[in-house]
């Protein structure tokens, strides 16, 4: 079932960038080459996002000239100062009044129209219409079939820009999902070995042929196999028929695009039970070893493991302080900490073996001293066979190292948004900057400043040179209320600010607004020259809001009105907000690397649990006459404890522990993915499997050691 998810997953995600990218092409405008045509549309693109989201499009149009042609996904034209949003905007944006953010809504944008189920975007008719000049483009038509040049400039959504390359995400799904399915697979055809090597035996000294054997291997198989190749199919049977929110990430797979796939899609649990069927025959018919399974004890690597156990802590320190003393380029810092991971990865089977022969001596003398017969035995095999222990417990190591370090670089590739967060974190949207889009009238900055909310005062923040570019004192405009708004006191007409304000509203302000010396002047206006300077300010100044009780400006409320009194509205954040919406996406996309992460973890975790339960049962036989010494069969509930539970106990304690130490050099303080609830989620998700082994185990054995006893007891 693991590799007909993960085959089907594969496919999905080549379903989906290419079907995806066809409906990106499909209303991709097309600017018109000459004039006079059968009918053509003014476009313009701009952007908009709601609180702590990413950023989606909003595009501006209007008719221009004859049968004005429309994008895919709006069936008619809204009326000026109505709008077309998707459906997946309407239901986020419900709690800020989206529906009426760019005026009365005109319907929703069909999945035509829209690259994925969950896209935002708005299509807004301005209510003054649009110009024929630059910045807006006079379209011919929209996808191939318009006469014209391809206008890439003009697409609506951020897709391209914002999702990661096919082949990141196929990678993604293949590492982390992929290769533990085989390494499953590995495993489940060789669980149970040493029953079916007998059998073999047996039918070769029946006079038995290879296809014989074969055929009986891949009857013993069939049912199991066959059974995970149906869930699998019911599976992607389930994502074909109808849309499946995937868990976690938020996101929604388009049965539509898998249908187009359809017959790939569906031939991936066929080729999946032949597979299957396949390594079964491979396994069975493989030669064996002599020693059916056991190795010879090598000396020489019993004197190696402790050095190479001792090179664990240096090469773990390596990793984690190595960078610090490299300097801070980027490049050498990387590559030491590389090389201490892999140093780590390296060592740590050998700690683990070492770790365990100590833990194994000191539960053989517990359990012996209290007369614990299965603690006892449980020891006393893992002392005599700690490479066993060793490499269940490393595997699942492994597997948590790589899912916090994909998680923390995922962070990584974020931390530009660091200081918007720190910013966001003092003063929250206690003062928002608005930056006005298209040219403003005096007349309808005027109306716009006197229909602010209550309580709610506007100021002009201009860098050096008072938006000339030149060099000079930062300049603050503002009547009365408003400078004292922000703490400071009314000049009969200017006066000069040296160093920080008190306000920390202005600092944060100060420090997102280009300038030379922290030197400002601030300047007392009236509402008709303040209107007139808003209205024409240049592109280094910003309209500033501000609360007099200091609380957040409502962004919404704010939003709604530039688009009511503004030709194409205005954009509201708080300072720096943008570069953190901007690392949006990065956020978004790293909760697909946990949920993959999760998964591989638990599949591994099954992996090893399976490996645990076949060396318990298969060395357990011995422990069927202790039921006759012992009285009962808690023996068996007690060693299976040991020898399944706690190593998976071990890999999640210390696996946690290892792959969070190497993540941090990479992880920062300001880093929202890298967090306490990843691992313990990824503690509990070890812990859950082992817990259920171990029953599986325990459950087992005892039935076994029923069967063993004599008749009569």
């Amino acid at each position: 079932m693991v590799l007909s998810v993960t085959l089907a997953g594969l496919a999905a995600v080549h379903a989906v960038y290419v079907g995806k990218e066809e409906r990106r092409v499909a209303r991709t405008p097309v600017v018109q080459q000459h004039a006079g045509g059968q009918g053509s549309t003014m476009g313009l693109v701009a952007s908009d996002s709601l609180v702590n989201e990413r950023r989606f499009s909003v595009v501006f149009l209007a008719p221009h000239e004859g049968d004005a042609p429309l994008p895919p996904g709006v069936e008619r034209w809204p009326a000026p100062g109505e709008a077309v949003l998707s459906p997946a905007l309407r239901k986020a944006g419900a709690a800020e009044g989206i529906d009426h953010r760019y005026g009365e809504l005109a319907g929703t944008i069909k999945m035509s129209g829209l690259d994925e189920p969950t896209e935002w975007l708005a299509y807004v008719r301005p209510r003054d219409g649009l110009s024929d000049k630059r910045p807006s483009e006079v379209i011919a038509g929209f996808g191939p079939a318009a006469d014209g040049l391809f206008a890439p400039g003009l697409e609506p959504g951020s897709g391209r820009v914002d999702d990661k390359s096919e082949w990141m995400f196929l990678s993604a799904v293949g590492g982390m999902v992929g290769l533990p399915g085989l390494a499953l697979l590995l495993i489940a055809v060789r669980t149970g070995a040493h029953a079916r090597d007998r059998r073999t035996a047996l039918v070769a000294a029946l006079g038995g042929r290879r296809t014989d054997r074969a055929l009986v291997a891949v009857g013993e198989a069939g049912q199991p196999v066959l059974a995970g190749a149906l869930l699998g199919g019911a599976a992607v049977a389930w994502a074909m028929l109808d849309d499946l929110r995937i868990p976690f990430t938020g996101y929604v797979l388009s049965s539509g695009y898998l249908r187009q796939y359809g017959w790939w899609v569906v031939f991936v649990p066929v080729a999946v039970l032949v597979a299957v069927l396949a390594a079964v025959v491979v396994a069975e018919l493989a030669p064996r070893r002599g020693a059916m399974g056991t190795r010879p004890y090598s000396q020489v690597a019993s004197a190696w493991l402790p050095r190479l156990a001792a090179l664990f802590p240096v090469m773990f320190l390596v990793a984690v302080r190595g960078p610090d003393f490299v300097g801070s380029d980027s490049g050498p810092r990387a590559l030491v900490s590389w090389a201490g991971i892999a140093g780590t990865v390296l060592t740590l089977p050998a700690a683990m073996a070492v770790a365990t022969a100590a833990a194994g001596r000191i539960i053989a003398r517990w359990g012996q001293s209290r007369g614990l017969a299965g603690t006892l035995v449980a020891g006393r095999r893992a002392n005599t066979y700690p490479g066993s222990t060793a490499r269940l417990i490393t595997g699942i190591t492994v597997a948590l190292i790589v899912l916090l370090q994909a998680v923390a670089w995922q962070g990584l590739f974020g931390s530009q948004s660091a200081d918007a967060q720190h910013t966001l974190d003092r003063i929250g949207r206690s003062a928002l900057s608005v930056g006005v889009r298209g040219k403003v009238s005096d007349g309808a900055m005027t109306t716009f400043l006197n229909r602010l909310p209550d309580n709610t005062e506007a100021l002009l923040l201009a860098g050096s040179g008072g938006g000339s570019g030149g060099t000079g004192p930062m300049r603050l405009y503002g009547d009365c209320p408003a400078l004292a708004a922000l703490h400071l006191q009314c000049p009969a007409l200017s006066a000069r600010i040296d160093g920080a304000p008190q306000d920390p509203r202005l600092r944060e302000l100060i420090r997102w607004t280009p300038h030379d010396t922290l030197v400002m002047e601030v300047r007392r206006t009236d509402l008709r020259e303040f209107a007139h300077r808003a209205a024409s300010s240049a592109e280094n100044s910003s309209l500033v809001l501000v609360r007099r009780d200091g609380a957040a400006v409502p962004v919404a409320a704010v939003k709604q009105l530039a688009h009511e009194v503004l030709p194409r509205g205005a954009r509201a954040s708080a300072p720096g907000e943008d570069e953190l919406t901007a690392g949006t996406p990065n956020r978004d996309q790293g909760r697909w690397s946990t949920l993959l992460g999760l998964i591989g973890v638990a599949v591994l975790t099954v992996t090893a649990g399976l490996t645990a339960m076949a060396e318990f049962l298969r060395h357990g036989r011995a422990l069927a006459p202790l039921t006759v010494l012992t009285g009962g069969l808690r023996v068996f509930r007690t060693s299976a404890g040991w020898s399944v539970l706690m190593p998976l106990l071990l890999a999640a304690l210390a696996g946690n522990a290892v792959a969070a130490g190497l993540a941090d050099p990479v992880s920062t303080s300001d880093d929202a993915f890298l967090t306490n609830e990843l691992t313990m989620a990824a503690a509990t998700t070890v812990l859950a499997v082992g817990a259920l082994m171990w029953l599986w185990a325990s459950t087992v054995a005892v039935r076994q050691a029923r069967r063993w006893r004599p008749r009569g007891d």
